[in-house]
Formats: structure tokens, C-alpha cells, sequence
């Protein structure tokens, strides 16, 4: 017996020589210590076989042995577990004299700098901010805006049909006409937002971001317009900037122009931008039609109205030189980064 227990003692400082894990020691306290599976307690069955004179001595040395194994294993899980915390604490000091990680500074994208200072710029004016839904009425996307089913109008937009009567909305126009429903002039407005359409070229994207305005009150005219638009170009584009408007088509205004601002890049001398002609295109607008006003309500003998809107997309493009509108949605850090202001 007293070599079995000799032996038990050898096999367990043995398989403890070689743990170096608090966990896997714990396993080997188990097999030897476990109180229905341990080996130590397995010992004691043995007793039934001995004469009833030997028990009390086999009890104490199986005992003893016991009491050794668990001093042994405390004593072998303190030593593992400081050595883990040392380790741990090794792993994680932090050497105060080190440069601190550099980390690159965000920049806003593109088209959120235009939006703001487009925003700015308007607000300064008195104008307030409405966003209306993407997911647009036929009514209000086109039937309000003097764009009935069966004009010639609908053609110039390929537009995303969800259902007959619902769709992506083509123009953030759609926008003015609720607010023209709900309030009464003077109304003084700028609707951002995203617009959707079926186009996609260097220059056109299927989905891009429109800023439209819209003004209603008593004797607007043409000329209020253009001194709002040549307020607009010198805080964009630079002092010394000035606007021109053209003849053009929209069926929500009449007259309705297309607005031109002198090339910033070249003083209106000629360049590759303005392509030589001086002048570059930015935006549409006109005096809102009378037909538009009357569906919303308002009595077109006694208030008039002007309407633009312009792609922030482009006006990005303009402003910071970028050749192809699909880099301002490609999301690629090393040009976004270049247009932090």
C-alpha cells in the first residue's frame, strides 16, 4: 500500500511539472481529488478487502495523502494563476514614451459641403427648409406641377414607377406643391433632397441630390429672380460672378429660363470649363405657372411666384473641378478627403 501511494504522489508532481495552465490544472485536481470520480477517493474502497485491524491505519494514509494533493494543488494553482497575471499585465503595459497612433481626420463629403453652404446661403434670405418623401404621388410629382398624364412633358423624365399612381420622385418640386396646399403666401421655401431618374452617363447619375426654391407673395417678378440668383452665384462661385437667363421650358414656369454664371475659372475670357463661351449652365428657373398655383389653392390674379432648382451634384462639380459625377458616389477616401473645408 505504501508503494501505491509513493507512486500516486510521483504521477501527480509528474503531470503537474509539465501544466502551465490554470485550467488544465484544475483537470488533474479533478482526477485525483473529485469526490466520486477522483482517484485519491477511489483508494478508500479498497478498505473492504483489508482486515478490520489494518482499516484505521489505511484510512489515515489514504488521508494524508489526500491532505499533501490538496496543499500540492493550491499551492501549484497560486503559482500558474500569478504567473498568468504577470503575463497579462506584461502583455498589456502601455509605454507612455511612445508617439501617440495617428489617426486621419474625417472630412464631409462633397455634396453635404454644397448642401450646407447652399442651405446658408438661402436661409440668410429667409428662406426655410421643407423635405418632402421620395416615394412620391403621380399628383404631386407631375399632375400639380401643369404635367398631366397625357403631356408631351412626362417624356423628358425617365422616371421609377413603384405602382401606377407611385413612384421615386423626379424633382423635389413635388415638395413645394404640398407646402402651397397647407400654407398661405407669402410662401418662401427650399426643398433638398434625394431625386430619382433614368439616366446615367459622365454627368448624370439614376439617383442624385436637387435643391429647388420656391417664392409666393405679392408683385414677384422676374427681375426679384435674378437678383436672388446673382445673390446666390457670388457667395458659390466667387465676387465678380454674374448670372444670365435664357429662354427655356418647364411646364410648372412661364416664362421659364435656364440660368448661366459667368466662368469663375476664366473671368468669361474662354476655357476648357465654360468651353469657351464664357458663360457656365447651373440651373432652371422661371415664374411659377398660374395653372400650378391655381391647383394648390392660390388665386393667381392677386400673388405671383418664382421657382429654380438646381443639382448639388453638379454644383459640386463646378465648384471643386471633379470630371465625373460617379466619383462623388464611389466613396473612394483619397478623393473625398480633398474637399475638407
Amino acid at each position: 500500500m505504501e508503494e501505491l501511494i509513493r507512486e500516486m504522489r510521483q504521477k501527480i508532481e509528474a503531470a503537474a511539472a509539465s501544466v502551465t495552465d490554470s485550467k488544465e490544472m484544475y483537470q488533474i485536481r479533478k482526477q485525483y481529488l473529485d469526490n466520486k470520480s477522483g482517484k485519491i477517493s477511489a483508494l478508500m474502497k479498497n478498505m473492504r478487502d483489508l482486515p478490520p485491524e489494518k482499516r484505521p491505519a489505511f484510512g489515515k494514509v489514504v488521508n494524508e495523502l489526500k491532505t499533501w494533493a490538496l496543499d500540492f494543488f493550491t499551492s501549484q494553482d497560486s503559482r500558474l494563476k500569478a504567473a498568468e497575471l504577470a503575463a497579462k499585465n506584461a502583455s498589456e503595459t502601455i509605454d507612455v514614451t511612445m508617439p501617440a497612433s495617428a489617426f486621419r481626420k474625417g472630412a464631409l463629403h462633397p455634396n453635404t459641403l454644397i448642401a450646407n453652404e447652399l442651405i446658408d446661403i438661402f436661409a440668410g434670405m429667409g428662406f426655410t427648409i421643407f423635405e418632402g418623401p421620395e416615394i412620391e404621388n403621380d399628383y404631386y410629382n407631375f399632375t400639380a406641377l401643369n404635367t398631366p398624364k397625357d403631356h408631351p412633358a412626362r417624356d423628358m423624365q425617365d422616371t421609377f414607377y413603384v405602382s401606377p399612381e407611385l413612384l421615386l420622385r423626379t424633382q423635389t418640386s413635388a415638395g413645394q406643391i404640398r407646402v402651397m396646399e397647407n400654407a398661405k403666401p407669402p410662401i418662401k421655401i427650399l426643398s433638398p433632397g434625394k431625386v430619382f431618374r433614368s439616366d446615367d452617363d459622365a454627368t448624370h447619375s439614376p439617383m442624385f441630390s436637387q435643391m429647388e426654391g420656391l417664392v409666393v407673395d405679392k408683385g414677384i417678378t422676374l427681375c426679384d429672380l435674378q437678383g436672388m440668383l446673382d445673390v446666390f452665384a457670388r457667395n458659390v462661385f466667387g465676387e465678380g460672378v454674374k448670372t444670365r437667363l435664357r429662354p427655356s421650358y418647364f411646364p410648372f414656369t412661364e416664362p421659364s429660363v435656364e440660368v448661366d454664371v459667368s466662368c469663375f475659372e476664366c473671368g468669361g475670357c474662354g476655357c476648357r470649363l465654360c468651353k469657351d463661351t464664357g458663360w457656365i449652365e447651373v440651373l432652371g428657373a422661371g415664374m411659377v405657372n398660374k395653372k400650378v398655383l391655381e391647383n394648390c389653392g392660390i388665386d393667381s390674379d392677386e400673388y405671383t411666384g418664382f421657382a429654380f432648382g438646381m443639382g448639388i451634384e453638379r454644383i459640386a462639380m463646378l465648384k471643386y473641378g471633379v470630371p465625373n459625377i460617379k466619383m462623388l458616389f464611389e466613396s473612394d477616401v483619397r478623393i473625398l478627403s480633398q474637399f475638407n473645408e
